[in-house]
């Protein structure tokens, strides 16, 4: 008896030979039925094998949301090549380090990245390149996406691919060094979508909004995968619009939705929200950072538990989930491995199992990557030799075995010779009225090592003074906890993925 086809291409083919008129995409006003859009893929696929893309070799696409980049992906899969998104708000030379450490063989470009890409274009050694068609002019050099997929005709025979063949390598986002390419198989990304799908509750009838960046693997490979593995429909967005997306969860009756904390902060504080019909919204999941309690407790008072969900880009992403049942009691949690992953927290060499004791989040299971794409030393460090993956990412236990996460470890402040985890110092600022969005870190103390050193933003006309704001996170957290520092700021600097570049808040800071 054969094996079933696992691979991204397989399982995609078999849902649309299953579900041909259901409508699966839409984007910009335009609907795309499953059978529709597997057309679109396995013309783009014939193309690419036409332009000399063979088995294993890497494609590339840079550009906002977009079906073309959906289509690439599967139409990688159905060739045996591997897709690798890129971050299009990179430098040129961050750009050229990728592309030529991941070998590419082609660049598919949305109209705002062409210009981009030609400007490294010496600096790399890629054989073909092509231009999404959106109204924009092409540069010489580059090929029509759509006059490609018109002018080729539907795949003959798609490649034979094993499910332990990469199907992605998606590079970190480099904010504490050199990016590393992730390498996910198939069976990475399939064993990801089966472990949500028996924590979560998805149907054929739901319909979910993509915002996120497609070049993360939350916004890649989490509602996306495992709605339309169910038949359901995804509504995708170029990017996110805290305004567009309240609209279209009225407009489309969404029932499902992922972002990061300051996503749902953004659509939280839109004048219209309290008054905007969300009844639609089953599930709400909240991941890339731990979400303060107060943000939770917004749209818990609209009816709507926000679920934490926790994971990497090398677990593609499945790693901890809340499920629905816990989303009130146990607001702010990040929950438990679904089925097929296990979780286990050390400290140093001795294993984390009572309640309220922190140590690093170590994980294990058949969507966890192999390694980094020619990285053979970071890929044996990421590793124990029982095969356990290090996170590096604190997390405790509660009394009924559900995970919250603390912190990162190396986001951790020691001052005066006492561990601050900045996640839970940020949760409390984060509850104070003036305070929009606040991130936590340690700058150099001559007396106490490294001061706990608070960084906010505040909302239009309010004021802020740091014994105002000691004064209030007094009330919940040990002094040794309560900021020695304040630095007022427009806004936080965050990463595509939402995330805050605290790095770059103690390099901008630590010189003042």
């Amino acid at each position: 008896m054969s094996s079933p086809d696992i691979t991204l291409g397989g399982w995609f083919s078999g849902r649309a030979a299953r579900s041909p008129r259901r409508p699966a995409l839409t984007f910009e006003g335009t609907t795309w039925t499953f059978g529709e859009l597997l057309e679109r893929i396995d013309r783009l696929a014939a193309a690419l094998r036409a332009s000399g893309v063979k088995h294993g070799d890497r494609v590339a696409f840079i550009g906002f949301n977009q079906p073309a980049s959906l289509e690439t992906w599967v139409a990688c899969s159905r060739l045996g090549a591997i897709y690798v998104p890129l971050n299009f708000r990179l430098a040129g030379p961050e750009l050229a380090f990728i592309i030529e450490d991941a070998g590419i063989h082609t660049v598919v470009a949305g109209s705002a990245q062409m210009a981009g890409i030609d400007a490294i274009r010496e600096q790399v050694n890629v054989r073909h390149y092509i231009g999404v068609d959106e109204g924009a002019q092409r540069p010489e050099g580059w090929a029509s996406y759509e006059k490609l997929i018109t002018a080729n005709g539907r795949l003959d025979s798609p490649d034979v691919v094993r499910p332990e063949e990469l199907s992605v390598i998606m590079y970190t986002s480099g904010t504490t060094g050199t990016p590393k390419g992730v390498m996910l198989s198939h069976e990475n990304l399939w064993w990801s979508d089966i472990a949500l799908l028996s924590w979560i509750d998805i149907s054929a009838d739901d319909v979910t909004l993509a915002f996120s960046p497609l070049f993360h693997i939350a916004g890649l490979n989490f509602m996306i995968g495992i709605t339309w593995m169910r038949g359901g429909h995804v509504v995708l967005h170029r990017s996110f619009d805290a305004q567009a997306t309240l609209d279209d969860i009225q407009k489309y009756r969404i029932k499902t939705l992922f972002g990061v904390p300051a996503m749902f902060i953004a659509i939280s504080q839109l004048p219209g929200f309290a008054d905007a019909d969300l009844s639609t919204v089953r599930m709400a999941v909240c991941g890339g950072a731990p979400a303060p309690e107060p943000l939770l407790r917004i749209f818990a008072d609209r009816g709507i538990g926000v679920l934490q969900g926790y994971g990497l880009t090398e677990t593609a992403p499945a790693a901890i989930f809340l499920v629905a049942e816990y989303a009130l009691s146990k607001l702010g949690a990040a929950g438990q491995p679904p089925l097929y992953i296990e979780a286990k927290l050390m400290d140093g060499t001795r294993e984390v199992t009572a309640p309220f004791e922190r140590g690093e989040i170590l994980l294990k299971g058949p969507n966890i990557t192999t390694g980094y794409w020619n990285r053979p030393e970071a890929t044996a460090a990421a590793f124990d030799p029982g095969g356990w993956f290090h996170t590096g990412d604190v997390g405790q236990y509660d009394d009924d075995g559900i995970i919250s996460i603390v912190d990162r470890v190396k986001d951790m402040v020691i001052s005066g010779g006492e561990n601050v985890y900045p996640a839970e110092v940020e949760n409390v600022l984060f509850g104070h009225p003036a305070v929009s969005e606040a991130a936590v870190i340690g700058l150099p103390d001559e007396k106490w090592g490294e001061a706990v050193t608070a960084v906010v933003a505040l909302h239009p006309g309010a004021t802020l003074t740091l014994a105002e704001l000691r004064e209030f996170a007094n009330e919940s957290l040990a002094r040794y906890k309560l900021p020695q520092k304040l630095f007022v700021v427009d806004e936080l600097p965050r990463n595509p993925t939402g995330k805050v570049l605290k790095f770059q808040l103690r390099d901008d800071l630590s010189t003042e």
